[in-house]
């Protein structure tokens, strides 16, 4: 069973200590609204000095006043326990040379890290599952009637699948090199450069475009259709420096080439064209 943290607060007191703050703040804001004003509202220049000071006595008085009563409500509070079961994780905060191992601070940097991309993963998977197969730019010449439905499968594949598929893909797509390895085991990769950045700025925004698309062609069902759907998008870049743009007609907008590619039809457009 988890320990209990032990809190020794007076609520009652806390509760006053809240209006006392609010109340607090009242008396200092009528003191700036008195010095705001300045001397007014008096015939002569004695009586108008006169209503000041006291004016500004009274609202000091009761600033003093509520701030004694603040204090004295705060005495009443308290405050929580100190003993909270920290376990082992508490004599991290025990190093005394945090410039050279900062390990607690860096323990705690990572759960906050680890929360974060845990709560944006899931907001991601929600939005990728929400994706349907008809946005897919590559039907393979299967109308969608004649489409067999496929049922519910998780994304652990034989291995023997894996490479028929991408095999099948390499010989559909011989502009492009495709190699498979599994650095790690089972779990397959193909072999890209992701890393590094291109030095120009064309193949900079194709990167960019190719991102996009790796998030669109989305569907756990049926994997095979994604990475062909992918692939016949990216292919159509072959055609970067001959294609125009389909709205403006030119093959030059700002120095670039259109390089923005249509999920469905392919067809090539500017970054402004496309809006």
């Amino acid at each position: 069973m988890a320990d209990v943290i032990n809190v020794s607060v007076n609520l009652e007191a806390f509760s006053q200590a809240i209006s006392a703050i609010q109340a607090l703040r009242s008396s200092v804001s009528r003191v700036f609204d008195c010095l705001k004003d300045g001397m007014r509202n008096k015939e002569t220049l004695e009586g108008r000095e006169k209503a000041f000071i006291a004016h500004f006595q009274d609202n000091l008085h009761s600033v003093n006043r509520d701030l004694n009563e603040l204090e004295r409500l705060s005495n009443l509070v308290g405050k929580p326990s100190e003993n909270h079961p920290l376990h082992n994780s508490g004599l991290l905060s025990l190093d005394p040379v945090q410039d050279k191992t900062p390990l607690y601070s860096q323990l705690l940097q990572a759960y906050k890290w680890s929360n974060k991309l845990q709560y944006h993963a899931g907001l991601a998977s929600g939005l990728l599952n929400q994706q349907s197969l008809k946005r897919s730019a590559n039907q393979m010449g299967v109308s969608a009637k004649r489409r067999p439905k496929a049922q519910p499968t998780t994304l652990v594949l034989p291995p023997q699948y894996v490479d028929d598929v991408i095999s099948r893909i390499d010989r559909m797509f011989p502009e492009m090199s495709i190699h498979l390895s599994r650095p790690n085991g089972a779990s397959a990769m193909l072999l890209l450069d992701i890393w590094s950045k291109s030095n120009y700025q064309v193949f900079q925004k194709v990167t960019d475009h190719a991102t996009t698309a790796l998030l669109h062609y989305q569907l756990p069902q049926m994997p095979d259709v994604v990475v062909r759907s992918f692939m016949t998008w990216l292919r159509s870049y072959i055609k970067l420096f001959q294609a125009p743009c389909q709205r403006c007609g030119k093959f030059l907008q700002d120095g670039l080439p259109p390089t923005w590619r249509d999920f469905r039809t392919l067809e090539a457009f500017h970054d402004t064209c496309r809006q």
